[in-house]
């Protein structure tokens, strides 16, 4: 119990990492895209690219101090599967991001009480927990290796 606990920990450490780093890009790009397109197509797009180059450092950090790495598991095995998890946890994440966006478009309170930029990090904040556990557990089950 307390090496699932450390690992939490770890995992936890490198998601806020990379939630940093995903947050940021996200919501520079639905702020550098809102006000050239849809808010729609800058909300996906924003969530797209941030979530994409934070998986890639995600993987890194992951399978260096967070996951015990399966011996008959290739790097580019392991990489493809962490990849499609996380393609996976992209869908989650632009699915929720964007049923955020349409109950902030049917609520004229959450419009006067949030606005577009406190909603957007509302909307990340909620997609990101979600995303993160759906990602220790499908990444606990199909990457580490099984202890004895």
């Amino acid at each position: 119990m307390k090496k699932l606990w450390e690992q939490i920990m770890k995992f936890g450490f490198v998601g806020v990492v990379c939630f940093l780093i995903d947050f940021a890009i996200s919501t520079g790009l639905f702020h550098l895209l809102g006000n050239v397109t849809s808010k729609n197509m800058a909300t996906a797009a924003g969530g797209f690219f941030g979530f994409t180059i934070s998986v890639i450092i995600n993987y890194i950090l992951s399978m260096k101090f967070v996951f015990e790495r399966k011996e008959d598991l290739s790097r580019r095995k392991e990489f493809v599967i962490f990849l499609i998890l996380s393609l996976i946890g992209l869908g989650l994440n632009e699915v929720i991001l964007l049923a955020c966006r349409a109950v902030y478009e049917a609520s004229v309170v959450l419009m006067n009480i949030f606005g577009d930029t406190y909603w957007f990090a509302v909307s990340k904040i909620v997609a990101t927990a979600i995303v993160m556990v759906y990602n220790f557990i499908s990444r606990k089950i199909f990457l580490e290796k099984k202890s004895a």
